[in-house]
């Protein structure tokens, strides 16, 4: 990876899949939510090919898979999504885990002078308190949730929009995510981009997304120049 840290001044850094594995908290929420409904359940894997486009996204991805057409799960969405919401609340961070290597890769990030945001496709609501619960808030300036925009990765929206409230340019503020979403907004909006190899990519293999560079661990950051 040619990357330098000395080439930033800020970096933005995804949530889920990326700081946190947050796999059980959604299959917990949303089991939660389609046994309210008498719906069949859903795992873990099949969950996680579904993650990163936002709560909505989720879903009505969930409910078209146990429903089986789009418009049957759409159908229920809005007795759904209040209940999903109030179920995530209740165990947000319970079923979460921080990777390996985080801590240390954000404090080395914070040491050589980057500001940080988090930038994630999570509502606000959910969000903030997982990060506090995870002792990570302190590490950033600012975090913005999906609701924060009129618009969710991939759109550049929210990047821009976190350049302009850590005062840096796209050109030196590094995008760290997990997933194409991240890659593709961090492309439209003119930030390098280095992708984790270990969260949610819908089920593509990561390396094969257009991105500056890989890591398996958020600590390999420590290492660049």
């Amino acid at each position: 990876m040619s990357l330098e840290l000395s080439n930033f001044d800020a970096a933005i850094v995804d949530l889920d899949g990326t700081l946190v594995d947050t796999i059980g908290d959604f299959v917990v929420s949303l089991n939660r939510m389609l046994d309210e409904l008498a719906l069949p359940n859903i795992d873990g894997p099949t969950v996680e090919r579904m993650v990163g486009k936002g709560s909505e996204h989720l879903i009505h991805s969930v409910l078209h898979h146990v429903r089986g057409t789009a418009e049957e799960g759409d159908a229920w969405f809005e007795r759904a999504w209040p209940r999903y919401q109030h179920h995530y609340l209740a165990i947000n961070g319970q079923h979460a885990d921080v990777y390996d290597g985080v801590v240390e890769g954000l404090s080395a990030l914070r040491a050589r002078g980057l500001r940080l945001a988090c930038l994630t496709n999570k509502p606000t609501a959910f969000a903030r308190p997982l990060l506090a619960t995870k002792g990570l808030d302190a590490f950033f300036e600012v975090m913005f949730g999906g609701d924060a925009f009129e618009r969710k990765k991939p759109d550049p929206l929210p990047l821009l929009k976190a350049c302009e409230a850590l005062a840096t340019s796209p050109a030196r503020t590094l995008m760290v995510g997990d997933s194409s979403n991240d890659a593709k907004a961090a492309r439209a909006a003119g930030c390098p981009v280095v992708l984790v190899s270990y969260g949610y990519n819908h089920g593509e293999p990561v390396r094969g997304v257009d991105a500056d560079g890989f890591v398996d661990s958020l600590a390999e950051l420590a290492h660049l120049r």
